[in-house]
This record gives C-alpha cells, sequence and structure tokens, in this order.
C-alpha cells in the first residue's frame, strides 16, 4: 500500500509530521511505502539516508498552502503545492491512500476533486471520532459540507455507520442524529426530513434525536450533523477538555507535592485515554478513494496513528462496504425520496 503524507501540513510541520511517517513505518507490512511531499530539500534533510531505500519516497511539491488560505483559490494558484500533487497522485492511481493536517477547506476540495465521490453519495463527510467514557463517537459531519440536505445526512448516517462497525469494531452501531431536543417535534426542516429517511431504513439502528450531552453519555455510537454544528462542537469540546485539565492540574498544585505525585500517573492515563491524537486523522467519508485529515496541531504520533487508521480503511475496503450498502434496493428508494 502506497501511503503519501503532506509533510508541509500543520502547525508543527514539517518536523512532527516526518517524525510521525517514518515512527509508522515499523508497524507497516513488507509491501508498504511512505510517500512524502514537500519541497525536496527540506524533507530530504530530515529523512535519514537509511529511509530511503524502498520505503520512504520523496515527491518535490514546492509550494504550500497556508492554514488561512482560501481552499479554491490556493489550488488554483498553486497547483504544485503538496495537497494539489497528492490528490493528482491519488487520481492517477499512483497512491493508495492520502494524509493532511493541512488546510482542511483546500484538502476536502482537492480530494474530492481528484478522487471524485462514490457511488449513491451526493456529498463527502469528515468523520471524527471522539473518545468517550462509555467508547468511541463517531461524528459526522465536522466541517466538508456547512449547507446541507436531508440526503447528505442520512448518507453521513450510513458512511460512519460503515466505519465505526469496520474500523472502529462495534457490531451494530447506533445512529442518532444531532439536535436540540430529543422530541421529535424538536429541530429544523432539514433535520426533521433527514430523521424521516432515518427512520425508513430499519438496518440502520437508528435511536432518533439526540442532544450534544448525550454524545459523552453512551446514547448512541455515530453522532450525524452538518459540518457548521460538527465543527462547533469539535472545538468546543477541545476547549472543555483543554480547560479541564488545567483547572485540574491548577488545583493539585495548590496541594501537597506528594499527592501532586501520586495523582500524576492518573492524569496521564485519563488524558491518553481521551486524547484525539490516538485516532490519528479524520476520515473524508464517501470519496473514491481513502483520504484522512488530521488536526492543524497534529503531532508525530497523530501522524503515525493515522498512517495505521488509513492503511485499516484501506484494507477493509470500507468504500465497497459503503456503496453495496447505499445501492441496496430499499435504500435506494429512501434515496431517491431525499434528495
Amino acid at each position: 500500500m502506497r501511503i503519501a503524507i503532506d509533510a508541509m501540513g500543520g502547525d508543527k510541520a514539517p518536523g512532527e509530521i516526518i517524525s510521525g511517517a517514518l515512527e509508522s513505518i515499523e508497524l507497516l507490512e513488507e509491501n508498504d511505502e511512505i510517500i512524502l511531499l514537500g519541497p525536496k530539500e527540506i524533507v530530504e534533510s530530515r529523512v535519514p539516508s537509511k529511509f530511503r531505500k524502498g520505503k520512504v519516497t520523496i515527491v518535490d511539491a514546492p509550494e504550500v498552502i497556508g492554514m488561512d488560505e482560501s481552499p479554491v483559490d490556493s489550488l488554483r494558484k498553486k497547483r504544485n503545492s503538496s495537497i494539489a500533487i497528492m490528490a493528482k497522485m491519488a487520481k492517477e492511481g499512483q497512491a493508495d491512500a492520502v494524509i493532511s493536517a493541512g488546510n482542511t477547506g483546500a484538502c476536502v476540495v482537492a480530494f474530492q476533486m481528484g478522487m471524485r465521490n462514490l457511488a449513491g453519495v451526493n456529498r463527502p463527510g469528515i468523520a471524527v471520532v471522539f473518545p468517550t467514557f462509555e467508547g468511541p463517537v463517531t461524528i459526522c459531519d465536522v466541517g466538508a459540507n456547512i449547507a446541507c440536505k436531508p440526503i447528505n445526512l442520512y448518507q453521513y448516517a450510513v458512511m460512519a455507520k460503515m466505519y465505526s462497525k469496520n474500523v472502529l469494531g462495534i457490531e451494530n452501531p447506533r445512529v442518532g442524529i444531532m439536535s436540540i431536543g430529543q422530541e421529535e417535534a424538536k429541530g429544523d426542516e432539514t433535520v426533521k426530513k433527514a430523521r424521516e429517511l432515518m427512520k425508513a431504513d430499519t438496518r440502520l439502528n437508528f435511536i432518533g434525536n439526540i442532544e450534544g450531552k448525550d454524545i459523552f453519555k453512551g446514547v448512541c455510537d455515530v453522532a450525524v450533523c452538518d459540518g457548521f454544528v460538527g465543527n462547533v462542537i469539535l472545538k468546543l469540546t477541545e476547549g472543555v477538555v483543554d480547560g479541564l485539565f488545567k483547572a485540574i492540574k491548577h488545583e493539585l498544585m495548590q496541594e501537597k507535592l506528594l499527592l501532586v505525585m501520586k495523582f500524576k500517573p492518573v492524569m496521564m492515563r485519563i488524558y491518553k485515554k481521551y486524547d484525539y491524537n490516538e485516532y490519528g486523522g479524520a476520515p473524508l467519508l464517501g470519496i473514491n478513494g481513502t483520504a484522512l485529515i488530521c488536526h492543524g496541531a497534529s503531532e508525530s504520533r497523530t501522524i503515525k496513528n493515522a498512517v495505521l487508521t488509513a492503511k485499516a480503511y484501506h484494507t477493509k475496503k470500507i468504500n465497497d462496504k459503503i456503496v453495496e450498502y447505499l445501492s441496496n434496493t430499499s435504500v435506494r428508494t429512501v434515496n431517491e425520496q431525499g434528495s
């Protein structure tokens, strides 16, 4: 399997990105290959020669798309950027998976244009795994599509279910749709119509409306929403977790040093258990390929785990399972109703 990685994407690029890519090599199989994209001189200076003998290939991508640049304009002007080139490589069959911690909008546009959508999928969605005390919860979408139609939300439910089942190992994921209340009358017209589509699909294991608090209570395994709501949930959760750990640390420092030392291992275990870095990147579900978009603050272990996630997604043929599900006769009727 050939896994292309944007060496210049993210706040900590290229150092952490390249380190993570190299760390992943020992976990891969003999025929797997890592492809690093970025300005050749910069990338080569950080990759020891021993890695360039079959396991790592460096592709020159002299231009870099900044995190604050317009996705469409930057891709049009910077055709030699790492994001643009890796999308082209995937399109032409030169890469089996692509990974980037760079500009999310540019990644979505480039990967969708390069790889196109899967048969039966209207719009792709980014799926993020939230580690919770009750187990992992997959949320889709968290930023790819902020103007959803009911059919988009239904397809996000199907695709996230396939991901949760086949990559996370949850046998029959419970699917809920984000709303402002659990009652069926709650939500705007898009949510109400999407809920009817999901209810009509008896294989989906749809549990109805869920609220934000339900994500962390073990109510569902998959939460569906548009990209605007999903991104707010994602960023709010990150802020709350970070603030909570800072508050606990501050309070502990006010106590005796012995208590602090005893509690430190517990804090480290909790932090690791609920750390998004452990899941690597977020798959862009619905495109005809394997693409992971990582957090802008990704560290080396984030990238290493993203490589493993990309490999699992590809080898378990998640896209084939999505297409097969959506091509089912009964589901096709649901699709036509929501289009």
